[in-house]
């Protein structure tokens, strides 16, 4: 039987953590909030994969544990006033900082699954991606004295 439990064993399929570096985050409000999705729940609420950071200007790094090796995009938001949700004004334009896997452009709508998809294989790796506001200021204050 343990012959049995090794082979089921090999040919689980691998599992690793995604680190991301957020950047360009405005202010210490809030949290940051990373989905890593398929292309089924991309731009969806319901991402299998989940992790959030408080935020802090700057840089924040969000770390998303046990991701399965396949093809997946992430998506991430700055959650300013804590309600898990991206906050919309006219037009349905984000009025909370948003980005994109492989800094996947933001158009005159969200970006394609194509441009923010990725290939992970299962084991620990780094990304970084940057938000971009659509409202208010774009990132963190610039550092006094300038």
């Amino acid at each position: 039987m343990s012959l049995l439990l090794l082979a089921g064993a090999a040919l689980a399929q691998a599992t690793g953590s995604i680190t991301f570096q957020i950047d360009n985050v405005r202010n210490a409000r809030g949290k940051v909030l990373v989905a890593v999705c398929p292309q089924a729940k991309f731009l969806k609420e319901d991402c299998p994969y989940n992790a959030e950071a408080p935020a802090r200007p700057g840089t924040v790094t969000v770390v998303v544990p046990n991701v399965p090796e396949g093809d997946w995009a992430a998506q991430a938001f700055h959650d300013e006033n804590g309600n898990e949700e991206v906050d919309q004004g006219f037009l349905g334009i984000p009025k909370e900082g948003v980005g994109f896997s492989r800094d996947a452009r933001i158009g005159l709508g969200p970006p394609k699954w194509r441009d923010a998809h990725f290939i992970h294989q299962g084991r620990p790796g780094l990304m970084r991606l940057r938000l971009r506001y659509m409202t208010g200021p774009s990132g963190p204050p610039a550092p006094r004295g300038r």
